[in-house]
C-alpha cells in the first residue's frame, strides 16, 4: 500500500531574473494573481488536496513571503474595530493557511539547479514521498492538480509527473516524455524526458510542467548528482535530470492534468494570468471583457 502523502516542497529561491525589474525588490512569488500573491494560490491547492506539511524553500530577499503568511493579530483586531470585517476575514484566512499547512521555512544551500531545493527539505522527510510544485505555476481545476498528482501515485506507488497536452511547435519549450503505455484516465507510464526537442523529435504530444510526486529513488539520484558536483564543481543539479536517470530502469509515471494551466515565469505569461484571472472575477469581470473588446467605458473614478 503506498504511503500517504502529507508533504509538500515549494522550491522558492529563485532571483526572477525573467521578470526584472519587476521582481527587483519583489519575490516573483509574491507578485498578484487576481487578489492573491502567486505562491498563495500553489498554498492554498495544497492544503485543499490535504498536505500538512509544506516546506518553502528561499534564499535571501524572500522575507516578504514570510511575512505574508504569518498571523497578524493586531492588524486584524484594527481591521475588526474599525468595522472592516470583510477585510479581517481575508488577512485572518491567510494566517490560517501558515497553520493548516504547517508552513516552515529553510534556507537553500548547494549548487545551482531547481533539484537542490527538493534535496535540501528531503533532509527533514526521511524516506516519505512528496509533492513538489512551483511557485509560479496557477492551476485552475475542478480537482486540484495536486490532488491529481497524489491520485495517480496512490495508484502506482511510483514517481509521478505532471502532464498538458502541447502543441507539438510547442515541444521546443518543455521536457517532453517518452510514453512506454496509455493506462487511461490520463495517466500514462514513461521511460524518460526529452528536454526541449525540436518538433520533429518529440518523442510525445504531452509537456511536463511544474508538478511531481518524488520518492525515496528520486532522492537518492539527487544526492548522487548533488556529490558528482561537489567532487568537479560543474553542472548543475536538476529534478528532471534524477527522474530521466531514474525512469531509464524503474517505473515512472504521468498524469495528465485536467485544468487550465498557467504560468508566470515570463512578462507574457505574468500577463496572461493575470488577465485571467482578472476576465474570472465576478464583479471586475464583465467590465474588463467589455473593454477587451473594444465596448467598455471608461473606468469609473474612485
Amino acid at each position: 500500500m503506498s504511503a500517504t502523502i502529507r508533504r509538500a516542497v515549494i522550491p522558492a529561491a529563485g532571483l526572477g531574473s525573467r521578470l526584472l525589474p519587476l521582481t527587483k525588490a519583489t519575490p516573483k512569488e509574491m507578485l498578484p494573481v487576481g487578489d492573491k500573491p502567486v505562491i498563495e494560490h500553489t498554498v492554498r491547492e495544497l492544503v485543499a488536496s490535504g498536505i500538512t506539511d509544506i516546506t518553502i524553500v528561499i534564499s535571501g530577499g524572500k522575507g516578504l513571503i514570510q511575512d505574508h503568511f504569518r498571523p497578524n493579530p493586531a492588524l486584524v483586531a484594527q481591521l475588526r474595530a474599525d468595522g472592516k470585517t470583510a477585510y479581517a476575514d481575508a488577512v485572518e484566512e491567510v494566517g490560517e493557511l501558515s497553520r493548516l499547512g504547517h508552513i516552515t521555512y529553510l534556507d537553500q544551500h548547494g549548487p545551482y539547479g531547481n533539484g537542490t531545493p527538493v534535496l535540501n527539505a528531503a533532509r527533514n522527510f526521511g524516506d516519505e514521498p512528496m509533492l513538489v510544485l512551483w511557485p509560479d505555476d496557477v492551476f485552475v481545476a475542478g480537482t486540484p492538480r495536486a490532488q491529481q498528482l497524489i491520485r495517480a501515485y496512490e495508484a502506482t506507488s511510483c514517481p509521478v509527473l505532471a502532464l498538458m497536452p502541447m502543441s507539438p511547435a510547442d515541444s521546443h519549450r518543455y521536457g517532453v516524455p517518452v510514453v512506454k503505455e496509455d493506462l487511461n484516465d490520463g495517466l500514462l507510464r514513461i521511460t524518460g524526458l526529452v528536454e526541449k526537442p525540436q518538433p520533429q523529435d518529440a518523442p510525445s504530444a504531452y509537456a511536463a510542467i511544474g508538478g511531481y510526486v518524488v520518492t525515496p529513488g528520486i532522492i537518492d539520484e539527487l544526492r548522487r548528482q548533488t556529490e558528482r558536483w561537489y567532487q568537479h564543481r560543474t553542472g548543475e543539479v536538476y529534478l528532471t535530470d534524477a527522474i530521466n536517470v531514474y525512469a531509464g530502469s524503474r517505473a515512472v509515471y504521468g498524469q495528465v492534468i485536467e485544468g487550465q494551466w498557467y504560468d508566470t515565469g515570463n512578462p507574457l505569461a505574468y500577463l496572461t494570468a493575470q488577465f485571467a484571472a482578472a476576465l474570472a472575477d465576478p464583479e471586475y469581470g464583465p467590465h474588463l471583457r467589455r473593454l477587451a473588446q473594444g465596448l467598455g467605458d471608461p473606468v469609473p473614478s474612485a
